[in-house]
């Protein structure tokens, strides 16, 4: 009989993405194995696009449930382990509730001694593994190994569209000239990486254009709202704005369709490195935030950071960070450029 696993990682897209090789780790472990994921509704279309994960389980309507139907629910899944690779205690409980016979979670979590049967010894704090493989350690007790190298990680990080493009935004991609890249940037993080700022970003969108390539700004419709004023300052540099204008699922197709993506630690620079797309991102040299932990995995992800051991300006004055900001717009033209200069990847 084969076995069904559910990976609860309820929280945001790029960790949702760096949590992938689980999914693929298991069914490299386990052949014939069900791999599900636990997450928030927003992560669907990443859960949809992985060829590891065989299903979905809401974690939003489960909390619509009333609490016993709640276990019920759980229960009906037919789980037999649980790997909580984001800690949270009611889903722990939730869990323990529904009967699922192997329970794994971190030693670190109190709640995990009264809710999990397998503890594995993790911090993460000061670790100087990747968040990918931090995440794969939770596999400790189902297989004893060691950490696999980064190389073989990212071959586990792979997202493939599941809706097709529409025909609008295949003409928009397909109307470049030979030599012009369709370059995607996103300059917002919604709090969850330091910015690198609109003034350089409008800035390398003005020096792509004057380089010849074609530049497309993507975001929520909160966020198109935010930089309506920046938008229309550069709107002569951009082939597209596209704030607001594509629900995750069409946003993961036309990244997969563009050239590359140039951001900081977001999810999308996070989807665009595991859909094999160019992934540039932007990074400050601080611990935890450095790449070291949260780099994109990918076949052509890469990243610049600023030269310095850390940035006492991150600690005190996060919202000035001056060594994410030391990157220099010309520095970052001149890595896109390189993308122009390799073979085409293939779609």
């Amino acid at each position: 009989m084969s076995r069904t696993f559910l990976i609860s990682r309820p929280d945001a897209i790029g960790d949702v993405v760096l949590t992938l090789p689980v999914a693929g780790r298991l069914k490299q472990l386990f052949p014939g194995c069900r791999v599900l994921l636990l997450g928030r509704n927003y992560t669907r279309a990443v859960a949809d696009a992985c060829p590891w994960l065989d299903g979905f389980v809401s974690l939003d309507e489960l909390q619509q449930l009333p609490p016993n139907q709640q276990v019920a629910a759980l229960r009906a899944v037919g789980v037999d382990t649980i790997l909580h690779v984001f800690p949270n205690k009611n889903l722990a409980r939730l869990a323990l509730l529904a009967g699922i016979k192997v329970r794994i979670g971190t030693r670190n979590r109190w709640f995990h001694w009264l809710t999990c049967n397998r503890l594995v010894k993790l911090s993460r704090k000061n670790s100087e593994l990747h968040e990918s493989q931090l995440n794969l350690a939770l596999l400790a007790p189902l297989h004893e190994s060691d950490p696999l190298p980064l190389s073989e990680v990212a071959s586990l990080v792979k997202l493939v569209p599941t809706v097709p493009l529409r025909p609008e935004w295949q003409e928009l991609l397909a109307a470049r000239e030979p030599g012009q890249l369709n370059v995607v940037l996103h300059p917002r993080s919604r709090g969850s990486a330091r910015e690198w700022g609109l003034p350089h970003f409008g800035e390398l969108a003005r020096l792509l254009h004057q380089a010849g390539h074609r530049v497309f700004v993507t975001g929520t419709a909160a966020e198109g709202e935010e930089l309506a004023e920046w938008l229309t300052a550069h709107r002569p540099y951009l082939a597209a704005e596209l704030t607001g204008q594509l629900a995750l699922p069409e946003f993961i197709a036309f990244v997969g369709a563009a050239d590359g993506l140039v951001a900081g630690s977001t999810g999308p620079l996070h989807l665009a490195a595991a859909l094999g797309r160019h992934a540039l991102g932007l990074y400050p040299p601080i611990r935890p935030m450095h790449p070291g932990r949260w780099a994109p995995l990918g076949p052509h992800a890469e990243y610049l950071v600023f030269d310095r051991p850390d940035c006492q300006d991150c600690r005190t004055k996060p919202v000035a960070c001056t060594c994410i900001r030391a990157l220099e717009p010309a520095r970052v033209l001149a890595r896109v450029q390189r993308w122009s200069q390799l073979p085409p990847i293939g779609f």
